[in-house]
C-alpha cells in the first residue's frame, strides 16, 4: 500500500489534471463525476477533492461512524427509537448504511444514489449486496421522494458533489415531498453546509414546511450543520422515545453514540433537557 503522503500527492495532481484514480477523466460522459479512494493505515475514505472527505471507514470496525456528522445523524433514533423504515439519499462510502444495517436490526434501509460511480465502490466499502432489508437504487434523489415506494419512520439526505449541494435536494419543493413521503411521526435529517450560498434560504425553506419544528445542530470537525425536521413536535417525540434507543443499541454503539446525542438533546431546547443531557 503506498504511504499517504504519496496518495495526497498523486490525488493533488489528479485534480490539477482533472483526473480521478486510474488516471481517467474525472468528467464521464454521463456527466458523474468519478470519485476517488485515499487508504492510510487502518481507515479508507472517498474524496470527489482532496478539500472534502465524503466517508471515512475504520477498517478495523466498519460499521463505527468515523466521522463526527454521521454521529449527529443517527441522532434521529431520539425522536424514534426503533425505526422500521429508513431511506437515505445518497451513498457515498457507505458510513450511515453499515452503521444501521450492523446495529438496526428491524430496520429495513433504502438507499438512492444518482452517481453510479458512486455505487460502483459498495463493495470497495464493504457494503452487502441488495437483499431483503437492504437495497440501493441507482436513481435522482429528489424523484424519489416524489413518488416514494412507502413512507419512511426515517429519511436520512446527504447527498454532495464535487461541486458542493445539488440544487435538486436543496429547493422548497425538495423539502414539501420529503415531507409527504414521511410516516406521520416520521423524522427527516439533512446534512447541511453553512458555507453553501443558499443555505440560509434551506434552513428557512425547512421550517416552513415542518412548521418551525426544527433543529439543527452545527458540527465542528466537518464544519457541517445537521437538521432534523418533523411534521410532529420534536420535543414531543423525544419525550416519548428519548432514551430509549440505548435499550436496542449495542452497548458499543450506544457509547458511540453518545456525545453526539447529548449534543442534539442540548440544541433541543430548555434548560431542563441541557441538565438531562449533561447528567446522562
Amino acid at each position: 500500500m503506498r504511504g499517504l503522503a504519496e496518495q495526497l500527492m498523486a490525488a493533488l495532481q489528479r485534480e490539477g489534471q482533472g483526473l480521478n484514480a486510474q488516471g481517467e477523466s474525472c468528467e464521464e460522459a454521463d456527466g458523474h463525476t468519478v470519485p476517488y479512494v485515499l487508504a492510510a493505515g487502518d481507515s479508507k475514505s472517498l474524496h470527489f477533492s482532496f478539500m472534502a472527505v465524503q466517508s471515512r471507514m475504520d477498517l478495523n470496525r466498519p460499521e463505527r461512524l468515523s466521522l463526527t456528522y454521521t454521529r449527529t445523524m443517527m441522532g434521529f433514533l431520539l425522536f424514534n427509537a426503533q425505526p422500521k423504515s429508513v431511506a437515505m439519499i445518497g451513498l457515498g462510502g457507505g458510513s450511515l448504511a453499515r452503521f444501521i444495517l450492523h446495529h438496526l436490526p428491524l430496520a429495513t434501509l433504502k438507499v438512492v444514489e444518482i452517481n453510479p460511480n458512486v455505487v460502483d465502490l459498495r463493495r470497495e466499502f464493504l457494503l452487502p449486496d441488495d437483499g431483503e432489508r437492504f437495497k440501493v437504487r441507482l436513481g435522482d434523489g429528489a424523484e424519489f421522494v416524489r413518488a416514494p415506494p412507502r413512507r419512511f419512520d426515517a429519511l436520512l439526505v446527504d447527498g454532495f458533489d464535487v461541486q458542493g449541494q445539488p440544487p435538486e435536494l436543496a429547493s422548497l419543493d425538495f423539502y414539501r415531498d420529503c415531507a409527504e413521503c414521511l410516516a406521520p411521526e416520521g423524522v427527516l435529517v439533512v446534512n447541511l453546509c453553512p458555507a453553501y450560498a443558499g443555505f440560509a434560504r434551506q434552513m428557512s425553506d425547512i421550517g416552513r414546511v415542518f412548521d418551525g419544528n426544527v433543529v439543527s445542530v452545527y458540527d465542528d470537525e466537518c464544519s457541517n450543520t445537521v437538521v432534523f425536521a418533523s411534521r410532529a413536535p420534536l420535543r414531543e417525540l423525544f419525550v416519548r422515545h428519548g432514551w430509549r434507543c440505548r435499550r436496542y443499541l449495542p452497548t458499543v454503539a450506544y457509547e458511540e453514540l453518545l456525545s453526539a446525542l447529548r449534543k442534539v438533546v442540548a440544541t433541543l431546547g430548555g434548560p431542563e433537557l441541557r441538565r438531562e443531557a449533561e447528567g446522562i
